[in-house]
């Protein structure tokens, strides 16, 4: 196995691993993991990752390169949205101070350092890995007598 396909492995392990990360924090009480965010979305990021460990595996160059950027994106969205949706979460309160208050309620969690270290793992695992040049042997020309 190639150093690089080492560091996209890792990378997709990572990713995998960071699906099941507190990412929100809700009200001091509970830790939202992606699946409680949107499992759908949890279920296609972590079948990317399981694609991901098992071309590294085979050494699929191609494969492993869209894998490792369909995953960065994925994560960057993930993060919009999450953004997004904290902060129209309590829009409908018409008490601009009480939505500030329950606005604040939520926090970012740990688990999105792993979210994304995962996918820039496994881009520049994936961007490090060089073409195989074939070079064909040089063949004798001389007649020998």
């Amino acid at each position: 196995m190639r150093l690089s396909s080492i560091f996209s492995f890792v990378g997709f392990a990572l990713l995998f691993a960071a699906t099941y990360c507190p990412l929100l924090r809700v009200f001091h009480v509970a830790s939202w993991n992606i699946y409680k965010l949107n499992q759908p979305y949890g279920l296609v990021l972590l079948l990317v990752a399981v694609i991901g460990i098992i071309v590294s595996f085979l050494n699929q160059a191609k494969v492993m390169r869209a894998a490792a950027w369909l995953s960065l994106v994925l994560v960057v969205l993930l993060l919009a949205a999450a953004i997004f949706k904290v902060n129209s979460t309590f829009s409908f309160i018409p008490f601009k101070g009480i939505n500030k208050f329950l606005t604040s309620q939520l926090k970012f969690q740990w688990g999105w350092y792993a979210m994304f270290a995962g996918p820039v793992l496994a881009v520049i695992g994936a961007m490090s890995s060089k073409p195989k040049v074939f070079i064909p042997a040089a063949t004798d020309t001389t007649e020998t007598n």
